[in-house]
């Protein structure tokens, strides 16, 4: 099969002919349909993700037609699936009680394993999976990711954000647009700050009340006045220390403030102000990915229409152009993602 293969770190991926998977007991193979583009690849690309080394197959946001299946899979040749990113065991305490996402056994393809940067890919585990909707394209299925099941488990579960409340979102990429629009659909008012100007006018074209360039002055600042006095919710959808620090100052007392972008490597330690969260009784949540069992009712709602994630994919592209869209992480991007669904090129 054709995958992408990370042989250098900060160098193109190398497209090659390597092995089909052998299918997993417990699993199946997917031919891949699709698979996004996430900063979580970018991580691994670069070299600051600590479980990614020289030789892997990036890709977790996959979608795929079933053409294996393992005697314990639970599943059938032809089904299509689409799978979160984190691959549960199951049977853990914390599988147990409904928080598979943080799973003290997890699988990882497309960073402990092979990912879906390929035409084939094989998914350990396969009751982590879900059903692809009929009316839901395998592009737009990879497109959710790791972004908006992870967005939305940060804003309904983790925080518990409320119809009315203020969401400040820092960072208008992928996962921020899915916490925009996820916002907007749970009855939130948004604003958002990011430092490139076609971002923050796509966010107000999405529903955004109000839009921060963080260029111009104090991000934080200005959000508390654009809602009165600080936002009830906050998300950090970057990682990075210029977007934590504007994500705590901007809460009002009782605020919540939800790490969703990823911190690793250099960004894995940096300073916060702490006196902020003991003088306003903020409380900080992190949040990674989403419980498998959320998967189905999160799809049905996408499906019914009442949420429409199409504005977060914005490009679709080739297997070979994969490592120039992991390049183009280093600099200011556009709106929307890229969705890799030409996997003979």
């Amino acid at each position: 099969m054709r995958a992408a293969v990370l042989r250098r770190y900060r160098q193109d991926l190398s497209l090659e002919d390597v092995p089909d998977p052998a299918c997993p007991p417990d699993g199946v193979v997917l031919k891949v349909l699709a698979c996004g583009v996430c900063r979580s690849d970018w991580h691994g690309w670069s070299g600051e993700h600590p479980r990614v080394r020289p030789g892997q197959i990036p890709g977790h946001e996959y979608c795929g037609e079933v053409v294996a299946a393992g005697p314990d899979s639970g599943w059938r040749a032809g089904e299509r699936l689409v799978a979160p990113f984190i691959l549960a065991c199951g049977t853990c305490p914390a599988c147990r009680a409904g928080a598979s996402n943080t799973c003290a056994d997890q699988r990882l393809p497309g960073f402990t394993e092979p990912g879906a940067f390929a035409q084939y890919v094989a998914v350990p585990r396969a009751w982590n999976l879900a059903r692809l909707p009929a009316g839901l394209t395998p592009t737009l299925a990879a497109g959710l990711g790791c972004r908006v099941t992870t967005a939305w488990h940060a804003l309904t579960d983790r925080a518990a954000l409320a119809p009315g409340e203020w969401l400040a979102v820092h960072g208008t990429g992928g996962i921020g647009l899915a916490c925009l629009i996820l916002g907007r659909a749970i009855g939130a008012r948004v604003v958002v700050t990011d430092i490139v100007p076609s971002r923050l006018e796509h966010a107000l074209r999405l529903g955004a009340e109000a839009a921060v360039d963080a260029r111009t002055g104090d991000a934080a600042a200005a959000i508390r006045d654009a809602t009165g006095g600080g936002a009830h919710v906050s998300v950090d959808a970057m990682g990075i220390a210029a977007t934590v620090g504007p994500s705590i100052a901007c809460l009002r007392p009782l605020g919540r403030h939800l790490q969703v972008g990823m911190p690793v490597g250099h960004t894995a330690r940096m300073e916060i102000d702490m006196n902020a969260v003991y003088m306003k009784n903020l409380a900080l949540y992190g949040t990674r990915g989403m419980p498998a069992w959320r998967f189905p009712s999160l799809l049905g709602l996408i499906e019914s229409g009442r949420v429409d994630v199409t504005p977060i994919v914005a490009r679709e592209v080739a297997l070979s152009a994969a490592g120039a869209e992991l390049a183009a992480f280093d600099r200011p991007m556009p709106p929307g993602v890229a969705v890799i669904s030409d996997f003979d090129r």
